[in-house]
C-alpha cells in the first residue's frame, strides 16, 4: 500500500479518536469541552503539516519514479515547498533532463546510422545470434539477388545465392576476395559489434568489380595495341620482302616449291594478322546505340542463324518464348553477337547429342540453357577474367567480348552449372 493511503488510514483514526474524545468532554464540566476541541484542532492543523512536509513529497517523488518506468523523459515534476524534498526534485528534474536529451541524440545517432546503412554502396548484412539473416540493407539485397522478405530469418547458406554460398563459408573475423560467375568482384568481411553485451555477427559486402574491371582492361589494352603494333608491322614487312622474292624466283626454271613455300609463308603472315586483329578488336567494341528491340524477334533470327552449327554436331536448338515479354532498349547488332557466341559456347561444350534451349521470361530476362559437361566452381571465378579460356585453343575473348557488351548495356548477368546438370547462362535488362 502506498504511504498515501496509509495517511489517509492514519487521518480516519485520529479523526476517530478526537471524536471519541470530544463527545466524552462533552458529557463531563465545560472546560474538558475545550481542552477535546483544542486537541482535535491540533491534530488536524498536525495532519496538515505531516501531509505538507513528508506525505507530499513522497508522492510527488512517487509519481516521478513512475515516469522513470514508463520512460517518459518529458515530464518534470513540481518543486512542493519543503526544502529537503524540492533538492531531490530539482536533482531528478536534471537527470530527466539528461536523459531525455540522451535518447533524443542516440535516436538521432540511430536514425542517421539508418539513413547510412541503406544508402552505402556497400552491402551491410547484420545476423541474429543463431545466425539467421536479419537485417539487410538495399545494396546487399541487390548483390544477392533475393527479396528480403524471402531470406528474412534464413540462414546464409540456406540462400540460393553464389555471393550468399561464399559468405557462408566466411570465417568470423577475415576478410577475402571473390569472383563471382556473373564476372562480379567483392570483397567481403565477416566481423561483429556489440550490442546490449552481445557480439552480433555482421557481413560486409564492397564491389570491386568497376576498379578491377578498369585495371583489367587498361592492362590488356596497353598489351594488345603493343603486341598488335609489333606484329602487324612485323607481318606487313615479311609479306612484301616474301612477295618480292616470289616474283623474283617464279620466272626462274625449278623454283615451284621454293614458290608455294614462301605463298604458305605469306598465307601464314596473314593469318597472324588476322588472329591480332582478333584481339585488336576486344578494345575497340563501339557504344551501343539503343533502339526498342522485340527480344523474341531477335532470339529467333539467332536461332535461326545457329541451327546449321547445331544440326551438324546432332545438338537440339529450340526456344520458349514469352509472348507477353516487352520491347528492350538495345544495340541489336551486339546483343546478336553476344547471343551467337552463348550458343556457340554451348555447343561446344556439349560436343555432339545434346540440346540447348533459348528461353524468353518476362518482363526482360533471356536464358540460354545447355545440358553439356558443366562448369566447376573453380573455373567459374575464371570465366570472365581476360584471356581465360577451358577449350585447348580458345583465345579467351568470347565471354570478354559478351561482358564488355552487356555491361554497357547495363545488364546483369550470371553462368553457372545448377544443381540439375543444366548450365545456364542467364541475361537480365535493367
Amino acid at each position: 500500500m502506498r504511504i498515501k493511503g496509509l495517511f489517509y488510514i492514519l487521518v480516519i483514526l485520529l479523526l476517530a479518536l478526537g471524536s471519541i474524545l470530544l463527545y466524552l468532554s462533552s458529557q463531563m464540566n465545560a472546560l474538558f469541552f475545550y481542552i477535546g476541541e483544542g486537541l482535535v484542532l491540533f491534530i488536524l492543523l498536525y495532519l496538515t503539516f505531516f501531509y505538507r512536509k513528508i506525505v507530499k513529497p513522497l508522492n510527488t517523488i512517487g509519481s516521478g519514479m513512475e515516469l522513470l518506468r514508463e520512460q517518459d523523459f518529458s515530464s518534470r515534476l513540481s518543486p512542493v515547498g519543503q526544502y529537503e524534498a524540492d533538492r531531490v526534485v530539482n536533482i531528478f528534474n536534471r537527470m530527466m533532463e539528461q536523459l531525455k536529451n540522451e535518447r533524443l541524440r542516440l535516436r538521432e545517432q540511430n536514425n542517421f546510422l539508418d539513413l547510412l546503412i541503406k544508402a552505402s554502396p556497400m552491402g551491410v548484412i547484420i545476423t541474429s545470434l543463431d545466425e539467421d539473416l536479419a537485417e539487410l540493407n538495399p545494396m546487399a539485397l541487390k548483390m544477392l539477388g533475393v527479396r528480403l522478405e524471402d531470406v528474412q530469418g534464413k540462414k546464409m547458406k540456406e540462400i540460393d545465392s553464389p555471393l550468399a554460398v561464399e559468405l557462408s563459408s566466411l570465417p568470423k573475423g577475415e576478410t577475402v576476395t571473390v569472383r563471382l560467375n556473373d564476372s562480379n568482384i567483392y570483397r567481403c568481411t565477416h566481423s561483429s559489434f556489440i550490442d546490449r553485451g552481445f557480439q552480433h555477427p555482421f557481413y560486409l559486402v564492397e564491389t570491386l568489380t568497376d576498379e578491377v574491371m578498369k585495371a583489367e582492361k587498361k592492362a590488356y589494352e596497353k598489351v594488345i595495341r603493343m603486341i598488335a603494333h609489333e606484329v602487324n608491322n612485323t607481318t606487313a614487312g615479311i609479306t612484301s620482302t616474301l612477295d618480292t622474292v616470289e616474283q623474283a624466283l617464279s620466272s626462274e626454271e625449278g623454283m615451284d616449291d621454293i614458290c608455294d613455300v614462301m605463298r604458305v609463308c605469306t598465307d601464314r603472315c596473314f593469318s597472324m594478322s588476322r588472329f591480332i586483329t582478333r584481339f585488336a578488336d576486344v578494345v575497340k567494341i563501339p557504344e551501343p546505340t539503343l533502339s526498342s528491340v522485340n527480344l523474341n524477334d531477335l532470339v529467333f533470327t539467332c536461332k535461326r542463324f545457329m541451327e546449321g552449327m547445331c544440326n551438324d554436331r546432332h545438338i537440339t536448338l529450340r526456344m520458349e518464348i514469352d509472348e507477353s515479354l516487352k520491347d528492350v532498349m538495345l544495340d541489336a547488332a551486339l546483343f546478336e553477337q553476344v547471343l551467337v557466341n552463348i550458343i556457340k559456347n554451348a555447343a561446344e561444350s556439349i560436343e555432339a547429342d545434346g540440346e540447348i534451349i533459348v528461353r524468353t521470361i518476362s518482363p526482360a530476362t533471356v536464358e540460354v540453357i545447355d545440358n553439356g559437361q558443366g562448369i566447376s566452381k573453380e573455373t567459374e571465378a575464371k570465366l570472365f577474367s581476360p584471356f581465360f579460356s577451358t577449350k585447348p585453343n580458345g583465345q579467351g575473348i568470347g565471354l570478354i567480348f559478351i561482358r564488355e557488351v552487356l555491361m554497357r548495356h547495363g545488364c546483369t548477368f550470371s553462368l553457372r552449372t545448377y544443381a540439375d546438370g543444366l548450365t545456364r547462362f542467364r541475361i537480365i535488362f535493367p
